[in-house]
């Protein structure tokens, strides 16, 4: 490869690279809107409060404010309603548009709506970042076409990841309309792991050849599975946390816990399962692999990951739920899926080499 190509490629791996730290530091700051409750700081989509920048007092907004934004919502959530039933989704537009809770409109709070703002700066950021990596990833056209067509693919999921944003917005933040933005949030972050890890292979003459049996790639993706299942059950949690909180008035944190159901429960004991299955993973990774090799060292910071999954989740549980844990407990579990996969990829990388080999 000539030195003019290996400039295209590390500027393209750089480019990416940012962009992917990027969209996990947009998932820290949701968290923090989340645990904050500053999902509603701006009732309207794309702008603030029909501003480019949003106001900093109720002052600046028109006594009727509530009403004029509801009704936006409302005249939103109909047209959103119309397409779900034109597409063949009769049960969940019915859902929505039965459902009350889209009608309260919260009061004007400057904390939340510029937590809010500060959100959707970012997401911009990241947009922007994307067309970069859109950009130079065209350079490679010629050498790989996979990745710029998943670099372009990665851009329209984002476009798509802000319409439901917009969306989840105009429903009041109905839980699995937040699930699902979140798991957009994880496939885009997958898609962005993988055109890095396939731009790396570029610059490989050949594999370090290690004799990995396929045991070990089964672990990494059932771990992946239990993981993205974990995820969904916090957000469940999360959302049964938000309706208890609001019932005491944000008030008797401690006792939280204790009135959250089933799903808390199975979210807990799933953590031990996870725990288990990664562990597992460890041993063999250890058995099959070479030290210091990346499949090594990306292990390790995996078990180290899911350790602190568990610590800040065990601190939650017992602690009252601090605000402060909830953002970092997200983070940690995007990240450990993250880590997962891109391990997923190295270990595939060994496995098909050893099969060429023989």
């Amino acid at each position: 490869m000539s030195q003019s190509t290996k400039h295209i490629v590390n500027s393209f791996r750089r480019v990416s690279f940012y962009t992917v730290a990027a969209v996990y530091f947009l998932i820290l700051v949701g968290g923090i809107v989340r645990s904050t409750g500053s999902g509603m700081g701006c009732p309207d989509w794309p702008k603030c409060f029909g501003s480019v920048v949003p106001p900093t007092s109720v002052d600046q907004l028109p006594k009727n404010y509530q009403e004029i934004y509801l009704q936006k919502r409302i005249a939103k959530n109909e047209r959103f309603v119309a397409s779900l039933e034109k597409l063949g989704f009769t049960e969940t537009a019915e859902r929505i548009a039965n459902d009350k809770s889209i009608l309260i409109e919260e009061e004007f709070n400057a904390l939340k709506t510029w937590i809010e703002y500060v959100n959707r700066l970012i997401g911009v950021l990241i947009g922007l970042l994307i067309i970069l990596t859109v950009w130079k990833s065209l350079a490679l056209w010629k050498i790989d076409k996979v990745i710029p067509i998943l670099s372009i693919a990665s851009l329209v999921l984002v476009l798509f990841q802000g319409w439901i944003g917009s969306l989840v917005v105009s429903t009041n933040l109905l839980t699995w309309m937040i699930t699902f933005h979140m798991i957009l949030a994880l496939v885009l972050v997958a898609l962005l792991i993988y055109v890095y890890h396939r731009s790396e292979r570029l610059l490989k003459s050949d594999v370090v050849q290690m004799n990995v049996p396929r045991k070990v790639k089964w672990i990494l993706v059932t771990g992946i599975i239990l993981m993205v299942i974990q995820i969904v059950l916090g957000t469940q949690v999360r959302e049964e946390i938000d309706q208890i909180s609001f019932a005491l008035g944000n008030m008797l944190r401690e006792e939280w816990v204790e009135r959250v159901g089933l799903n808390f429960l199975i979210h807990r004991s799933f953590s031990i399962l996870i725990f288990g299955t990664n562990l597992l993973y460890l041993i063999w990774v250890f058995k099959y692999t070479t030290r210091k090799s990346q499949v090594n060292l990306w292990s390790q910071a995996l078990i180290l990951l899911v350790i602190l999954e568990i610590v800040t989740g065990i601190g939650m549980a017992y602690y009252g739920i601090p605000a402060f844990l909830q953002p970092f407990h997200l983070l940690i579990g995007s990240l450990i899926i993250g880590v997962q996969f891109l391990l997923l990829l190295q270990i595939r990388d060994h496995i098909q080499f050893r099969l060429k080999e023989n």
